[in-house]
């Protein structure tokens, strides 16, 4: 048996809960269970932010440089160890073995991007309005900070989070999802082991958000709260952050539209499409989930989709060759299962999948097989709702003005994709499109140093680059009156 981490990670210590109350963490692929996990509560909550507060003056006055060291220290010590870690995500998560390990290479590039970053957070000389005043502006950080992430990506949510704080100056409690919490402590276990001072990384999983969610909102120590999940909740963390004026960075819920023009490199918008579809099977908050094809290519469009997914390998994570692992629990499944049926009462055909793999080896966990969906309509669920599976609905469409209007037509405004050879399109388009993240002509649109994140329902602020500090510092604007001039 894996040696897996199981105590909460307080003030540089990892500790039982103060109930002594523990919670399953279930392997999603066979329904096994893993280990159970200290659940942390309103208690343990508050005392990893005693520990936040205890060490946030000191680490915000830790020079960049030294900060920057120990960031980079994690860094090597993870990559040292990145197979491991990977074994473990796939363990509780159920992706396929690469698929972790390129999750952990790109949360680590975060944390290695804002350790260098972290040197640059300059300041600024304003010209005054008299000859005896200078006016400087100073950024420091904003203070003790709080993740609440979710299970859909387990180190990348987190590390992404954490590199911006760190780098910033700030403590951070972080309440991993509570599917997916050994990723999260292994995170605070190569942290210590790097020197990261006690009391700056917490990490505090709980068996149900909300016992520990009114304690963070009501702290009015917690002055920056990152949370990424669904609107719904993010709604509420806003309305809870207003008592004591938080700083919300919210990266809410997503209803990708993926357009495809007749003028469109067919090859690669394929190629792009699969990619972003099947990462994480489809659970992921930028995946295409609503395909629309210009109606000439259609046909051809959805025939080689079909193929390509339908060859795709199901399987246990931890396997080589294994393309497909299961969804998350058994309520993810159930989802998918409800679009699909709706879709097909409305009149949909389903072109390949559309049912749990019939495979013995997998009948104890979560799967389900790509699915691609043709005769969808706006009106259906997988029209109107993130199914966060494996199901590809294609939406024939005929001009430009119509699919622009139908994918803007949704609350969501996380990202969006469109595929054409027309430069003048590209420009019309991008712009015409309201996401806070297009890729034009392409589908794989996260960078470290680009500032991702949505508009409308899909949430504000932002992750990464030096867009992604700035959610954890404050401007200071300086003053100094009285001077004298030689």
């Amino acid at each position: 048996m894996t040696d897996y981490l199981t105590k909460l990670f307080i003030d540089g210590s990892w500790q039982d809960s103060i109930s002594g109350e523990t919670f399953a963490v279930v392997n999603p692929a066979d329904g096994s269970e893993l280990v159970r996990i200290a659940d942390g509560n309103a208690h343990d909550m508050t005392r990893a932010i005693d520990g936040a507060e205890k060490a946030q003056v000191a680490w915000a006055t830790t020079p960049a440089l030294e900060r920057s060291r120990i960031m980079r220290k994690a860094v090597e010590i993870a990559r040292a160890d990145i197979e491991r870690l990977a074994r473990v995500m796939t363990a509780e998560h159920g992706k396929p073995i690469a698929q972790s390990i390129g999750e952990l290479n790109y949360g680590l590039d975060f944390i290695e991007w804002f350790a260098e970053e972290g040197r640059r957070t300059y300041g600024a000389t304003v010209p005054a309005t008299g000859p005896d005043k200078r006016i400087v502006v100073i950024r420091q950080a904003a203070g003790v900070s709080v993740a609440i992430t979710p299970w859909n990506f387990p180190s990348l949510q987190i590390l992404r989070k954490l590199g911006a704080a760190l780098a910033a100056g700030c403590s951070m409690v972080v309440k991993p999802a509570a599917l997916t919490p050994i990723s999260a402590l292994e995170i605070g276990r190569f942290f210590a082991e790097a020197g990261l001072p006690d009391g700056v990384l917490q990490i505090v999983p709980s068996s149900r958000a909300s016992r520990v969610s009114s304690t963070i909102m009501a702290d009015s120590r917690v002055r920056v709260l990152s949370f990424t999940g669904s609107t719904e909740v993010g709604k509420i963390l806003m309305q809870e952050g207003a008592a004591t004026m938080k700083r919300l960075s919210l990266e809410l819920g997503g209803h990708a539209p993926f357009i495809v023009f007749d003028d469109a490199d067919v090859d690669h918008a394929l190629e792009q499409l699969i990619s972003v579809k099947m990462r994480n099977m489809g659970q992921t908050c930028v995946s295409a989930n609503r395909i629309f094809v210009q109606r000439s290519i259609a046909p051809e469009f959805t025939r080689r989709l079909a193929e390509r997914l339908s060859a795709m390998k199901i399987g246990f994570g931890d396997s080589l060759d294994t393309e497909v692992g299961p969804l998350i629990e058994a309520n993810a499944v159930e989802k998918v299962e409800a679009h699909v049926a709706d879709a097909v009462a409305g009149g949909a055909s389903i072109v390949t999948g559309g049912k749990r793999p019939q495979h013995a080896s997998l009948a104890s966990g979560h799967f389900y097989e790509p699915t691609v969906l043709t005769g969808v309509t706006d009106d259906m669920l997988v029209a109107r709702d993130e199914t966060f599976g494996p199901v590809a609905p294609i939406f024939e469409f005929d001009t430009e003005e119509e699919v622009v209007e139908r994918a803007n037509n949704s609350p969501f405004g996380l990202a969006a994709y469109f595929f054409t050879r027309d430069v003048n399109r590209v420009v019309r388009v991008s712009e015409a499109l309201e996401y806070g993240t297009v890729g034009a002509n392409d589908g794989t649109i996260s960078a470290v140093q680009a500032p991702f994140g949505g508009i409308k329902e899909s949430g504000i602020g932002r992750e990464g680059g030096h867009w992604g500090m700035e959610e954890y510092m404050d401007t200071k604007y300086i003053s100094l009156a009285g001077l004298t001039r030689l």
